[in-house]
């Protein structure tokens, strides 16, 4: 007990004192962990086994990749299965037959042994890359959600280098049938110190005794039973949890669900990380999706930067400096390898600018999983012990350098442009949904929130980079780009939307968007806010149905509180609002008959003349009722009533100045 205390202190002060250092520094969490490890590992010496931990620890990972899974339901995945197969698919094959040719005809390896290191320097490091996209806030941008893809092509094909992997053995580890399956070594199972063995070794018993085609059938079915449990299992298990109303039994559920998964694929051979990683998507369109993922963030941050500190206190420095220029040789020639073949990805799929330099540098390094790979064709006798020691070096030593690759980024794009801010490039919009918001400012905030709270989801586009971002920390999806460039917006779902909103702070460039998105969407519904009555005017006109002028209600309001603070009634002050309020757009409907695009308002002598006795008539109605007999009596049902639509007042209004055929009245419209 007292080891293991002074172990979890050893650890949880290292972290603490090593991570907000590197941040300060600008290093970033990631490299304060494996810095924390060097130091109480290799350094002082205070740690001595940490492989052990180092198994538990990697359970981050795999709560890592079950929270990636909820991020993602399965139509999104289906959606990304272009990019996961070109892109993605390419770098895995493309880095891995570099890597086996240059070890075959340079370094003189089996090709059994050159194709086995292929595949373990062809993944990145899933964990490194997103936690550092994450901080540094550019898991929104271009690049990284390309390396996002990337990173996600890299974990799926982790489970056919599970399987292929034992064909590779050097000695006869792994042989085939005379019926032609693959027939496997037999697993060695110890059981423990009282010698009465256990669920776990039975298990592991039973499926080293499976012949090939039974395991074939048991690593199906304990697929197709994690889908199942997923869709039909955890809506009635979550509802008896809840009987109990007691948070930690969610806590417990959500981390069950994910260590049974993982059991289950370690037994048939898979990975685990895969495996709740498909749990997690199967979840992703779950009620329970948010209560998950509050359960288990906690644990997965804790995990993984302790997996990253096991990591550095896992280094070898024996064998390092044995060869240190050797490997760090190596290591260089890897990343600047697969930097060159991303680079090539880059320049064929079309990225630009910053996204491919992201691209580039943040997927250069080995990742995680080969750590995992390195053990399993170790066991499985594909190389040797020291081969095997060399490769978690350059392993590890690449994952170090990576946060150092960020930064060399972050340098070469202020060299690049100067300033980022000045003219960054525009997002890459990877969904769709029937509601598009152009404008992310004070209107359009108001409006996605509402929206979100009845359990609507819009893409939202902005041309401020600075509103993107702050809705980014807030939890809050958007993309950066400008709303009236016709890409972005069949990119965002155009041809498939219901409502557009123009909420845009540019009259000139929502009356474009308004103009482009009813030629190309004659049954779109637009919603567009307005800044003052010509602009009203001009919506309507390009073809907007309801139009919101953006001070109007918040004036009426206001006006509202004053008579109510002048000794007015708040019911008083209501039917005067109302009153005014249908005065107003009875005005506006008839004010916009006289209006004339070529004619600026002022010298428009006939719109003035109306507008003043529109004003005078307005006046005069208020004084009338604002003696209490006459506010009591007014009829508010006639004052509430809704309007006549729009339009039905404005016939002649799209040709206002000119003698069009009056509008057919089809598209009913409103405006305030």
């Amino acid at each position: 007990m007292e080891g293991f205390l002074f172990q979890a202190v050893i650890y949880l002060l290292a972290a603490v004192i090593a991570v907000p250092l590197a941040v300060r520094l600008g290093l970033g969490s990631v490299l304060g962990y494996l810095l924390a490890g060097i130091v109480i590992g290799p350094i002082l010496g205070l740690v001595a086994d940490t492989k052990g931990l180092q198994h538990f620890a990697e359970f981050g990972v795999v709560l890592m990749l079950f929270l990636i899974g909820l991020e993602l339901s399965p139509r999104a995945l289906w959606d990304m299965r272009h990019r996961l197969l070109g892109l993605g698919g390419l770098q895995i094959f493309v880095t891995l037959g570099a890597v086996a040719l240059g070890c075959t005809y340079v370094f003189g390896l089996p090709w059994q042994s050159s194709v086995a290191v292929g595949m373990i320097m062809s993944l990145s490091s899933t964990a490194i890359v997103l936690q550092t996209l994450s901080e540094k806030r550019l898991m929104q941008t271009g690049g990284g959600r390309s390396s996002f893809t990337v990173l996600l092509s890299q974990d799926i094909a982790v489970i056919p280098m599970l399987i292929f992997l034992p064909l590779l053995a050097i000695g006869g580890m792994t042989s085939f049938g005379e019926d032609g399956s693959i027939s496997r070594a037999a697993v060695e199972v110890v059981e423990d110190d009282h010698g009465d063995g256990s669920g776990a070794e039975f298990a592991l018993h039973f499926m080293a005794e499976l012949p090939a085609w039974g395991v074939t059938l048991v690593t199906i079915a304990a697929v197709v039973s994690v889908v199942l449990f997923g869709t039909f299992a955890t809506r009635p298990l979550f509802r008896f949890v809840h009987i109990a109303r007691l948070r930690e039994l969610y806590t417990a559920f959500a981390l069950l669900i994910v260590a049974a998964i993982a059991f289950l694929m370690i037994l048939v051979g898979l990975s685990p990380a895969l495996g709740t990683f498909l749990a997690g998507v199967v979840l992703a369109n779950s009620e329970f999706r948010h209560e998950l993922e509050s359960d288990i963030a906690p644990f997965k941050g804790l995990l993984l930067g302790l997996f990253f500190i096991t990591v550095g206190a896992g280094i070898n420095f024996a064998v390092f400096f044995r060869d240190p220029f050797e490997l760090l040789g190596f290591t260089l020639l890897l990343m600047f390898g697969k930097g060159l073949v991303l680079y090539l990805l880059a320049v064929i799929f079309r990225m630009k600018g910053r996204n491919r330099w992201l691209f580039t540098l943040g997927l250069a390094q080995a990742g995680e999983f080969g750590f995992v790979l390195i053990s399993f064709s170790l066991q499985q006798g594909v190389f040797g012990i020291a081969l095997a020691e060399r490769l978690l070096l350059v392993v590890a030593l690449s994952m170090l350098l990576t946060p150092l690759f960020f930064i060399a980024y972050e340098r070469l794009q202020h060299r690049m442009t100067g300033d980022l801010k000045e003219s960054p490039e525009a997002d890459e919009i990877d969904e769709k949904q029937k509601i598009i918001i152009a404008g992310i400012g004070r209107f359009g905030q108001v409006v996605n929130r509402l929206l979100m709270l009845a359990g609507f989801r819009a893409v939202v586009l902005d041309h401020n980079l600075e509103a993107i971002d702050t809705m980014r920390r807030f939890g809050i999806k958007g993309f950066f780009g400008d709303p009236t460039r016709p890409d972005m917006l069949h990119a965002a779902g155009l041809d498939e939307a219901k409502v557009l909103v123009v909420a845009m702070d540019d009259k000139d460039a929502s009356l474009r968007l308004v103009r482009y998105a009813r030629s190309r969407r004659p049954d779109l519904h637009i919603v567009a806010r307005a800044h003052d009555r010509v602009h009203t005017y001009q919506l309507y006109q390009a073809g907007a149905d309801d139009i919101v002028r953006e001070m109007f209600d918040s004036s009426l309001r206001a006006g509202r509180y004053v008579l109510e603070n002048m000794g007015l009634t708040d019911i008083e002050a209501s039917r005067i609002e109302h009153f005014f309020y249908r005065k107003d757009r009875e005005g506006l409907r008839e004010l916009a008959g006289l209006w004339k695009a070529d004619t600026p308002v002022d010298q428009n002598a006939e719109y003035v003349e109306r507008a003043r006795e529109l004003n005078t008539e307005l006046e005069t109605a208020l004084v009338a009722h604002l003696d209490e007999a006459s506010i009591s009596n007014l009829d508010i049902d006639a004052v509430t009533r809704p309007l006549p639509p729009f339009e039905s007042d404005m016939a002649g209004y799209k040709g206002a100045g000119r003698d069009d055929v009056p509008d057919d009245g089809k598209r009913t419209s409103r405006a305030s």
